[in-house]
């Protein structure tokens, strides 16, 4: 052991030694501040992580990682520490001693726990049921890819360990698309830093990574995943040429897929290079075939020009006829096969994943068969209590659905019987109204027949008594006649001047209105958009018509004094086009107009 140690480095180690298993996480986390602190040169940093290694702390947090955190203080967020501190410490330090130990056991533990904890967070993230905890994981699990991303990025050689774990491939099997995307995020890391690690995996695991991207790509249309997917896959084909061939071949329709699914979707570039790639080893995959089409398109012309040479003396509508009855028929021909290429590439990714779903199920059962009966009771109560939960969100949302249709076409209903209530309350009102204003003079309310005839004779015996000697009774009948249309006519006037005398008042309203709005109105620098349509008009002929009417004021004000005498009224039509100069959008009126 070497002098001349940090204390609290010798000081922590002992503290660590002497602790409960449950108080080692949190202790840990207090080489965090000793390792960052900036007053630390580059060599005294250098001493400072030999002394961390060669104390075993380095191999105490790799060895924590494996642990529940859910029992310990500070829950999984102390793992998501736990994972970037000891990224910290590894990277820019090299043992002095025992580099070999250093490079092929305790990288790759290291590597291999924290995929542990990366797949124990993605679990985790899935059976939480609130938005906090979902967020709290998701916050993690990209701390710890980000740690995982930082020790292959230092360490080139643990790329290879990285993708041919299972615990990677059981990471990118996900329908979770947060932690899909960042576990393609280090996957696209991986092969940006080690571009030749792809081709050395072996075929199976090669053609796992791809059929899970490819799967991603027909199976969603989230423009995310879409995008890290294409980006991804465009990396790889342009680190490894060779398999253009073998993705064109195994993935038959993919071409057409991408740019049907992903064309607009704001990755065009991307996804334009990856088509370029496909469509070159497309051209090399289908020499032989493209020479037998050529062949074909060879005599299909020399046929069609033998034919046309037959067929020049018949009309020109049959011709037509034929070659758009033959340009359908080959583009369904088309459709069809595009189809079922796109049909038959779901299909096999569709069986290559419940084939990889298969076996890792077959390898959880395996491992069912080690793990204690304690630990398996409590992994079968969660997995309960998740389908319980599952199954109450299903059934609820089903429920709610269910409500919301009913209310709707109840709300519906009675939106419907409102319209009709008020359209026959609209009539009726405007038919009172008619009566109101046409019906000609009645008689005074409660006057019955037999009550008139008797006021009408005893009018007649009086005149008969009293007779005028100026008015005659064919002169008063006439009298009597005009003053019934007079009375009609009175309260035809009273009518009118009613509707007169409300659009004052409402005109007037307005006014006081508009002028509200002018003496609270912002200055032109401080006016916004939405002050602007405050004093806009809506209504086309109002703003027109106001367009004009300001022309003309403008116009006119411009004339000299002595072209002005005798005006009084200027009719804005009569100006004529060519003078108009000042021209504005609209004029505030108040209102709709």
């Amino acid at each position: 052991m070497e002098t001349n140690v940090d204390p609290r480095i010798s000081a922590l180690a002992a503290e660590i030694a002497e602790s409960p298993e449950k108080n080692v996480p949190l202790l840990l986390l207090r080489l965090k501040e000793i390792v960052t602190d900036p007053s630390l040169s580059g060599k005294q940093l250098q001493k400072l992580k030999q002394d961390v290694y060669y104390y075993d702390l380095v191999q105490y947090c790799i060895l924590v990682l494996k642990q529940d955190f859910s029992r310990i203080q500070g829950s999984w967020a102390t793992a998501g520490h736990l994972a970037d501190l000891l990224s910290n410490c590894c990277v820019n330090f090299e043992p002095v001693e025992e580099t070999e130990e250093y490079y092929n056991k305790v990288l790759p533990l290291a590597v291999e726990n924290l995929l542990l904890l990366v797949r124990r967070l993605q679990a985790r993230r899935t059976r939480a049921v609130k938005n906090e905890e979902k967020a709290e994981f998701i916050h993690t699990f990209r701390i710890v890819a980000a740690s995982l991303c930082w020790l292959c990025d230092e360490f080139i050689q643990l790329t290879y360990q990285v993708l041919k774990s299972e615990h990677f491939l059981q990471l990118l099997l996900t329908d979770d698309v947060e932690t899909g995307v960042i576990v393609m995020s280090v996957l696209q890391n991986l092969i940006r830093v080690n571009g030749k690690v792809f081709g050395e995996l072996e075929e199976t695991t090669e053609f796992a990574i791809l059929d899970e991207l490819v799967f991603k790509l027909s199976s969603t249309n989230n423009p995310v995943t879409g995008s890290t997917a294409t980006r991804v896959l465009l990396l790889i084909v342009s680190k490894h040429p060779t398999l253009v061939t073998q993705i064109c071949s195994r993935y038959k329709g993919l071409q057409h897929l991408l740019k049907k699914q992903w064309t607009g979707k704001g990755f065009n570039n991307d996804l334009e290079q990856l088509l370029e790639l496909l469509y070159s080893g497309s051209f090399h995959h289908s020499e032989m075939q493209r020479l037998h089409q050529a062949a074909s398109l060879i005599q299909a012309a020399w046929k069609a020009f033998q034919t046309r040479k037959r067929l020049k003396k018949l009309p020109n509508a049959v011709t037509t006829i034929q070659r758009s009855f033959r340009n359908k028929k080959e583009k369904e021909r088309l459709i069809l096969e595009r189809q079922k290429e796109e049909e038959e590439l779901r299909h096999h990714l569709l069986l290559q994943r419940q084939r990889a779903i298969r076996r890792f199920h077959q390898r959880q059962l395996e491992l069912f068969q080690i793990i204690p009966a304690e630990l398996l009771n409590r992994h079968i109560q969660d997995q309960e209590m998740k389908a319980a939960l599952l199954i109450q969100r299903h059934w609820r949302g089903h429920r709610e659905r269910r409500n919301f249709h009913q209310q709707k076409q109840a709300l519906k209903q009675y939106k419907a019987a409102v319209t009709l209530q008020r359209a026959v309350l609209r009539f009726l009102k405007k038919r009172r109204n008619a009566k109101q204003i046409l019906s000609p003079w009645k008689g005074p309310p409660g006057l019955t027949d037999a009550r008139r005839l008797e006021l009408k004779k005893k009018v007649e015996e009086h005149i008969g008594l009293h007779r005028s000697p100026v008015f005659s009774a064919e002169s008063s009948n006439e009298l009597h006649l005009k003053a019934q249309e007079m009375l009609i006519q009175h309260w035809v006037d009273i009518n009118l001047q009613r509707k007169a005398d409300l659009r004052r008042d409402a005109l007037l309203a307005q006014i006081n209105t508009d002028l509200e709005f002018l003496t609270n109105a912002p200055s032109l620098k401080e006016a916004t958009t939405k002050d602007i349509d405050i004093f806009t008009s809506r209504s086309v002929p109002v703003a027109a018509r106001a367009r004009q009417s300001h022309n003309a004021m403008l116009q006119y004000m411009r004339w000299p004094w002595w072209k002005k005498l005798g005006d009084e009224f200027l009719d804005p039509e009569n100006i004529p086009e060519d003078n108009l100069e000042a021209e504005i959008d609209s004029l505030y009126l108040g209102g709709d107009g």
